[in-house]
């Protein structure tokens, strides 16, 4: 029989981001008791990488913004796969919510009178960003984690999910393990919130951290929740790719904010050349237009370097292909050319992008200020998650909720830079705070000593086997099955070859061995995660060969052009009866007349 720990709240928040403290935060001034469990270190989520700023119509910099034109923004980067009513609660809160943050600490950039600064960023029509220098993702973390640390919140940190458990058709906890000791934990609630980020760890060339594993994700199916939309996979244009030292690390689109450009070989600013019809109107035709607007000219529209990553990363990879990249298979982003434009050049990158150029300078040895990057598309953002009820954010499992980026629906087919971070904290603050009524109206539940008995034996499987292969190798081909055959531009014969890769991955996962003990033992941690990096990289790759169409982060090089059939549907996952992955097409949520009026008038 396992032996464990056990732990009771009302709330159990899965994940320690902006969307896991925001959700504990409400939840615990209703009054829940709230536990926080966190794989890592607190101080430590991913959404301290996050760099450029937080979305909101705050209409500070240009007042002809507001909620309308933010969630026409949204609906449109998404190709209007978006919920809309999420698209609309996101637009008309994010400026509330970046208020209070700073109520409660948030050290913004100023404007000249004083109000919180913003700045351009791709898909935005006007400057919507709030931000700290290059820094936002910390301050936020940095200014929830002081809020919160006074309400008494009981903090797991270096502990592992390893699944949920349900009373009946409930979910009525978690059970997991200490990284460190290797000690089992039982985590009885009365609701649950995941909030456990992404899943960028299933490919080999990713801006995440080492926790997107997709532990949210594949908690959520093997519960009984469905998942939607798991064929987009934001590929951000601009992570490094050389030299070694840096590969993979994000570049903020904060860069092309403050006047970085991209250019190919040749030194040609190349986003020119495509222009798609739908931003037509709003992108500038010339440089020197493009120019104007990133330095705050009402009057210019936007550089095509701040087009939509989607489209961006495709631009970068077809050069790339057509010969036109860099020596290392890239492109180049140049920031340094604006002391053509500025006498105090060098000086303005430092303070507006203190942490890119200190960061290049240290880790590559590149100045920013006085050379150009190297760059090209690296996974960032999976659009696809949980599928959640917009007021709400509970799944289709009673007592399991989910926010931010492991939650579906807010961002269709392509995110926009920025609405991460306003999504964190507007949906984070809802699940919290009907994850507490959900916890308060039902009651306790009850956990079967089977649930638990299962989970632990399935955790010390890796143990007991006397296999020559362990868990990394496992790993790295899986990156690897993925980066090559479901990355940014897909074929159907390739799809097909992934699935039967990964359904070999998955024979080898089961038969791999882990030595040593459980105490300190990273390879044990590595198996664990296998379980969950297999069931989102079979999601992901199920939902690409049903899209048969180009939309958003999806491409299919042998579905070029949109098609009208998959215009208006979401794809969804399920478990099935037998353990097989079940995928379905469901409509999208029919726009209010009111919503539509919105979009017919911004476009």
């Amino acid at each position: 029989m396992a032996e464990y720990q056990t732990h009771q709240h009302d709330v159990l928040v899965i994940g320690a981001g902006g969307a896991g403290l925001r959700a504990a935060v409400e939840a615990s001034a209703l009054g829940a008791k709230v536990g926080v469990v966190t794989k890592s270190l607190l101080g430590k989520a991913h959404t301290v990488m996050a760099e450029g700023g937080i979305a909101a119509a705050l209409a500070n910099v240009d007042s002809r913004d507001n909620w309308q034109v933010h969630f026409a923004d949204t609906m449109r980067g998404g190709q209007y796969l978006n919920h809309p009513r999420m698209a609309q609660l996101h637009a008309q809160e994010a400026p509330a919510r970046v208020r209070e943050l700073e109520a409660w600490g948030a050290l913004f950039d100023r404007t000249k009178d004083g109000q919180i600064l913003q700045r351009n960023f791709g898909g935005h029509k006007y400057p919507r960003l709030a931000h700290v220098g290059d820094r936002t993702g910390l301050e936020m973390i940095r200014t929830l984690q002081d809020y919160g640390v006074h309400r008494g919140i009981d903090v797991q940190m270096e502990c592992t999910i390893l699944t949920l458990l349900k009373d009946g058709g409930r979910i009525a906890g978690a059970f997991g393990y200490d990284r460190e000791r290797g000690h089992f934990r039982l985590f009885r609630a009365g609701s649950v919130v995941l909030a456990t980020g992404g899943i960028g760890r299933a490919y080999k060339i990713t801006s995440n951290s080492w926790e997107y594993t997709g532990d949210g994700h594949s908690l959520a199916y093997h519960a009984g929740a469905t998942l939607m939309d798991m064929e987009f996979v934001q590929f951000h244009p601009t992570g490094m790719v050389w030299p070694p030292s840096v590969r993979g690390i994000l570049v903020t689109e904060g860069v092309r904010g403050e006047g970085g450009v991209l250019k190919n070989k040749d030194g040609r600013r190349f986003m020119f050349d495509d222009i798609p019809p739908l931003y037509k109107d709003q992108t500038a035709d010339n440089p020197e237009e493009g120019w104007r607007y990133t330095q705050g000219d009402k009057n210019a529209r936007r550089p095509p370097e701040l087009l939509t990553r989607d489209h961006v990363a495709r631009c970068i990879v077809r050069e790339i292909r057509e010969g036109r990249g860099s020596p290392h298979g890239g492109v180049f982003l140049d920031i340094a050319w604006i002391k053509e434009k500025l006498p105090d050049a060098a000086g303005r990158i430092k303070k507006k992008l203190p942490s890119m150029y200190h960061q290049f300078k240290q880790l590559a040895d590149i100045d920013i200020t006085q050379e150009a990057m190297e760059i090209g598309p690296t996974v960032h953002y999976v659009m696809g998650g949980v599928r959640v009820d917009p007021e709400t954010q509970m799944s289709d499992v009673p007592g399991l909720f989910a926010a931010g980026e492991c939650a579906a629906g807010l961002h269709g087919a392509n995110r926009l830079g920025g609405n991460s971070l306003s999504d964190l904290l507007v949906f984070g603050k809802r699940a919290g705070e009907h994850a507490a009524i959900f916890a308060k109206q039902n009651g306790a539940t009850s956990v079967s000593e089977e649930q638990v008995e299962a989970a632990a034996r399935r955790a010390l499987e890796p143990f007991g086997r006397s296999s020559e292969e362990g868990p990394y190798q496992v790993q790295r081909d899986l990156q690897q099955t993925m980066q090559d055959l479901v990355g940014i531009v897909r074929r159907e014969p390739e799809l097909n070859q992934a699935l039967g890769a990964i359904e070999k991955l998955r024979n080898r996962a089961q038969a791999i061995s882990v030595e040593g003990n459980r105490e300190y033992n990273p390879g044990w941690h590595t198996a664990c995660d296998l379980y969950n990096l297999l069931t989102v990289s079979e999601a992901i790759t199920r939902a690409a060969l049903e899209r048969k169409e180009s939309r958003g982060a999806h491409f299919r090089d042998d579905y070029p052009a949109k098609d009208e059939k998959f215009a208006k549907v979401n794809l969804l996952i399920r478990k099935g009866a037998g353990g097989e992955m079940k995928l379905e097409q469901a409509p999208v949520p029919a726009m209010p007349p009111e919503l539509a009026k919105i979009i017919e008038e911004m476009k």
